[in-house]
């Protein structure tokens, strides 16, 4: 396993990990486990994304991507109400 990303907070952990996997990508996030040993002092980089050593290239790719801010959605979105 490589460690390919330090996230702010274990929910941007959790959303590149659904990012990675939906592109086929196995990843795991972990880390955020120690917030419990923090305390009241905010934690902060302690979630990880870790995918498999084969997998790193093409998930740097995407984590990139996710940084440029490649994976933003619309201001409005139109839902129909049928």
């Amino acid at each position: 396993m490589k460690l390919i990303y330090r996230a702010d907070t274990i929910i941007e952990a959790q959303l590149l990990v659904g990012l990675l996997e939906q592109s086929g990508i196995a990843a795991h996030a972990g880390g955020h486990y120690l917030q419990g040993a923090v305390g009241d002092i905010a934690p902060v980089g302690i979630a990880n994304v870790f995918v498999g050593d084969d997998d790193e290239a093409a998930a740097r790719d995407i984590i990139e991507g996710y940084e440029r801010g490649d994976f933003t959605t619309p201001d409005t979105i139109d839902v129909d109400e049928d």
